[in-house]
């Protein structure tokens, strides 16, 4: 009997939680059901009070011991990957955009802790302090603000400490824009991906699609890739080509290739947290590395001793910002002449084939619906959109028509 009472009391004090009274066979009998004919023989009322509670105590102690086990396997369970996503202009907020349907899957495997972006900047002509486009974006998709971080530079210390303490699986970049450095990339474990708008090791730098679009390439694409201190050289995940169109512009073939580069992340989002996607990435090969530079506002102006089709790159390559302009020289009837400034929206080309008849090899036609520019060569540079100092872009057709008999002469 004694033996009994004992086993019970070692029980509840090792505390062993894993099966109650109810559960232990005892020669063929229930342990509890044995317990209870034995106390009800040879103890007092008393104690056998006192027994029941042991036995209610060892109960509810396994019940809610094994409750709390089961909690904790849940939340490690449910415990997901902490993403950090760093950029600053629009196109970033296509991949935010990706990252958030992707986290809001049942299956996800992480969720977006926090963005990392350019401080405020003056916009709207330098009249307000605004956001970037990326945390506007942000915001709108209801991201807390206290969640969206400006440093000045990657460098901070301040800025490393905090971002230490949201502890990082994985972070990737979008045209963030700024290096990142050693310190920085050493915090998430699973690394830092690149999404790279061209073909690597090609374009390597700020400007990829404008400087691919000024070459006049024929084929681009977008890589993802293990972000390493030298610039865009680290090892390539996964890459997707795309044939370029000769009219498609820098803004619309940067946007078309932040849709598929969001579409490689997710699709690779698993290798990359199970370490695998390191195992397949491949190493660029540095000796067919080429760099995009920074564009400056100083390129762009357009010389017409140059080729149209060289002209009609630059165009493209530059729309949005910073643009490209031309001075012309605009004749009066009367003779006088003036300067002026135009920006150059739309053109299109002509190959070897001079469209204009005027009798100066200078002067500025008007031909099918374009202002017909003499080019090198030969050639022809046709303009459809232009845009006067402070007013808004209009057709070539109706900016003819404003010109009322002026003529137009290259400079």
């Amino acid at each position: 009997m004694w033996l009994v009472i004992l086993l019970v009391m070692i029980i509840e004090q090792t505390s062993m939680h894993f099966f109650s009274l109810d559960c232990i066979v005892w020669r063929g009998e229930r342990l509890e059901e044995r317990m209870a004919q034995l106390l009800m023989l040879h103890t007092s009322s008393s104690t056998i009070s006192s027994m029941s509670m042991i036995c209610r105590r060892f109960w509810c102690s396994s019940s809610s011991s094994s409750s709390l086990l089961n909690n904790d396997n849940n939340n490690k369970k449910k415990k997901k990957k902490s993403v950090v996503l760093l950029g600053a202009p629009q196109v970033s907020g296509i991949v935010l955009d990706a990252l958030l349907s992707a986290e809001s899957a049942p299956d996800s495997l992480f969720e977006v802790a926090a963005i990392v972006t350019q401080p405020p900047s003056k916009r709207d002509r330098g009249k307000r302090m605004l956001p970037s486009p990326l945390a506007q974006h942000a915001l709108l998709r209801g991201f807390s603000s206290h969640l969206i971080l400006t440093p000045h530079t990657a460098r901070d210390h301040h800025f490393l400490s905090h971002f230490k303490a949201l502890q990082p699986d994985l972070c990737v970049t979008a045209a963030y824009g700024n290096i990142l450095p050693t310190d920085f990339l050493h915090i998430p474990p699973s690394g830092t991906l690149n999404i790279h708008p061209s073909l690597l090791p090609l374009y390597r730098g700020a400007a990829p699609v404008q400087r691919s679009l000024q070459d006049g390439v024929k084929e681009t694409g977008v890589s993802l890739a293990f972000t390493v201190p030298a610039l865009d050289a680290g090892p390539i995940i996964a890459t997707e080509t795309l044939q370029v169109d000769d009219q498609i512009k820098a803004p619309d073939l940067l946007e078309i290739l932040f849709y598929k580069g969001s579409k490689l992340l997710i699709r690779e989002l698993p290798s990359i947290f199970d370490g695998s996607a390191r195992v397949k990435a491949l190493p660029q090969d540095h000796s067919k590395a080429t760099l995009a530079p920074k564009i400056s506002p100083e390129e762009s102006w357009l010389l017409f001793d140059q080729e149209a089709s060289v002209l009609h790159n630059k165009v493209r390559a530059f729309s949005g910002w910073p643009g490209t302009r031309a001075k012309v020289l605009v004749v009066e009837k009367n003779g006088q002449q003036k300067t002026l400034e135009i920006k150059i929206i739309t053109t299109r080309f002509r190959i070897h084939e001079s469209v204009h008849s005027n009798e100066e090899a200078n002067d500025i036609s008007f031909v099918e619906g374009a202002l017909a520019f003499p080019c090198g060569r030969g050639t022809t540079l046709e303009v459809l959109e232009v845009q006067l100092p402070g007013k808004k872009v209009v057709s070539a057709a109706a900016f003819w028509n404003g010109l009322q008999g002026k003529k137009l002469k290259i400079l």
